[in-house]
């Protein structure tokens, strides 16, 4: 199969995407490469998982195994990923084979709390206070600066409220990093903030770049519960979050789609929290709600398309369905304003994200 470089323009409708990672962002990308013709090939250590049920082929294999991968490239024409949590050295073997967008940059960034935070800083995106730990002694020592009112979390591989220790007024240094159990952790000072945004921006090949509005998000116990698409913020809250977002993926040199997490301070300021380079669940709502979402946008991208119009043409209230909330699904489907998205996942696990649904409403000013 002939590759295609960075430089030789876009992949024609019949080209094979290659997903690192099998779950539900690479369920919906999947389904919106289907539609623009082209066909997806999931590396998964997983069998029967939610992207292999719509895709074209899938490997599975762990994400380590180099023949596997070796073969993988050799079946595909670009290569994507739908999570962070792939070795640095699977998506290097890869690279060398096949155009990769994201590339290895956006993955390594991503994958480390501290990397991402002292990127940011590097590149005028402001964030809240933070500081690098590796033992009791100097979590102690970070105290005397942040005071308790901080969280400590772990460098790689948290997600949705894993990997991190609330700190307390009585909390004591050697019982959290005991209870963290990290060889090194990043102590986060916490913002008294007034709403937590993101933007979802997508950037092509040729550096142009299309956002989405900013929206707002809710969690609950960790775990993104609702998105609310526009967020109700002032006109110059939403324009510092655009830049921001504009700013981060134009230093990356991303080719794909970008989620910047914010915090919204009581003053008005605007603060970078993470920043995710795949489609995210904060932009589920776009499926519905957008002439072209965010899973079109990335593949767009990753092919080399132009890219779509981010437009929205109704506001939307996105919810999760979260472990046993998909046994709605039944009440949900009868809803005639609702858009239900279900993922294919067999055992309804707590904290487990196992679909969503969407209500659409008349598009405000």
């Amino acid at each position: 199969m002939a590759k295609v470089s960075k430089q030789k323009g876009a992949l024609a409708p019949g080209a094979v995407i290659g997903i690192m990672g099998g779950g539900q962002l690479g369920r919906m990308t999947a389904i919106a490469a289907a539609r623009l013709g082209y066909r997806c090939h999931i590396f998964t250590p997983e069998r029967d998982g939610p992207a292999s049920q719509v895709a074209y082929a899938t490997t599975v294999a762990a994400y380590d195994d180099k023949r596997a991968l070796a073969r993988f490239a050799d079946a595909v024409d670009v290569v994507t990923f739908e999570f962070e949590n792939i070795p640095h050295g699977s998506l290097t073997l890869l690279e060398a084979r096949v155009p990769v967008r994201p590339g290895v940059k956006a993955l390594e960034i991503s994958q480390d709390r501290l990397i991402e935070k002292d990127f940011l800083r590097s590149i005028g995106v402001p964030t809240a206070a933070y500081r690098a730990v590796r033992n009791a002694a100097e979590l102690a020592d970070a105290f005397e600066t942040f005071g308790r009112n901080a969280i400590l979390k772990t460098t790689r591989f948290g997600y949705d409220g894993k990997g991190q220790v609330r700190m307390s007024p009585t909390a004591k240094p050697r019982d959290a990093w005991r209870k963290l159990g990290a060889k090194i952790a990043i102590l986060e000072k916490r913002v008294d903030f007034a709403c937590e945004l993101s933007v979802v921006i997508a950037r092509g090949l040729d550096g142009k770049s299309a956002h989405f509005v900013p929206v707002e998000n809710r969690h609950s116990h960790g775990i993104l519960d609702t998105t609310t698409a526009p967020a109700l913020v002032l006109p110059s809250v939403a324009k510092q979050a655009v830049a921001m977002a504009q700013r981060t993926a134009k230093a990356l040199d991303l080719v794909g789609i970008l989620a910047v997490e914010m915090f919204v301070t009581r003053q008005g300021n605007v603060l970078a929290n993470e920043i995710a380079p795949r489609p995210h669940n904060s932009g589920h709502w776009t499926i519905d709600a957008c002439q072209s979402s965010q899973f079109e946008q990335h593949v767009r991208a990753v092919c080399g398309l132009p890219l779509g119009s981010p437009e929205r043409h109704h506001d939307a209230l996105m919810k999760n369905l979260i472990g046993r909330d998909v046994l709605r699904w039944k009440t949900l489907v009868r809803d005639q304003d609702a858009k239900l998205h279900l993922y294919g996942k067999r055992e309804a696990r707590a904290g487990r994200k196992m679909g969503h649904v969407t209500w659409l409403r008349p598009k405000g000013d």
